[in-house]
């Protein structure tokens, strides 16, 4: 009887040991799981953010327009040309009439501030022309004009005779021209988003004889026996 009690206890000791072993395993296997479903997942989000792009910067080209009424037009003149210089710009045209200068897109509206500060602002306008897709276009066709003249490098390389050699270099001067067109154009994008054009038309103040003063001082006191604040 005692030997069958032990080997009996032994038996259940042995079918516990054995339970444990496999939920210790059961744990031990779903926390690798997990993990490795997490890491996935983890993975996964790194990659899609990995190709999230940051979209380019809008081309605005932003252009302002004034008239002023000033007492000396070339006193006025030199006064904007030394505004342009002293916000990075410079002076693209000088007239009697008319002033047009070029600055820092980022200090368009202290340079116009500062100019209005000359005379009387009859008239101010500022305006933004957006030429993104413009831009965008001519870098598309610039990238084209280039990968075909990469092509066409290879068969003047791999020309079998005097004649197709003077056909392909007849097509790369005239995909050359074309490169250099669109360079042309986006170069001239950049400038005119990077500076700001502002073109001042410029008046004489109209200085009253003896008689206008008189007529004035007479409106001014008219006014004010009738309107006041």
């Amino acid at each position: 009887m005692k030997k069958l009690a032990l080997i009996l206890f032994m038996f259940i000791a042995a079918l516990i040991a054995t339970g444990c072993a496999s939920s210790r395993s059961y744990k031990h296997d779903m926390s690798l799981s997990s993990y490795g479903e997490s890491y996935s997942e983890t993975k996964s989000l790194s990659g899609m953010s990995d190709n999230v792009t940051t979209p380019e910067p809008r081309k605005i080209i932003y252009s302002a327009y004034l008239t002023l009424a000033v007492k000396n037009m070339d006193t006025a003149s030199n006064q904007i040309i030394r505004i342009a210089e002293q916000f990075n710009g410079y002076v693209q045209q000088s007239g009697t009439y008319s002033v047009t200068i070029r600055v820092k897109s980022e200090n368009l509206d202290m340079a116009v501030d500062d100019i209005c500060q000359i005379g009387k602002v009859k008239s101010k306008n500022v305006a933004g022309q957006d030429v993104s897709e413009e831009y965008l276009d001519y870098q598309i066709r610039l990238e084209n004009a280039e990968k075909a003249r990469e092509r066409y490098l290879e068969l003047l390389s791999r020309a079998e005779n005097v004649e197709a050699a003077l056909k392909v270099e007849k097509e790369l001067e005239r995909l050359n021209e074309t490169i250099e067109l669109y360079k042309g154009k986006i170069n001239r994008i950049d400038h005119l988003t990077e500076f700001s054009t502002i073109t001042v038309s410029l008046q004489e103040k109209k200085k009253p004889g003896i008689i206008g003063y008189v007529g004035l001082g007479l409106y001014y006191s008219v006014k004010w026996l009738f309107v006041r604040n």
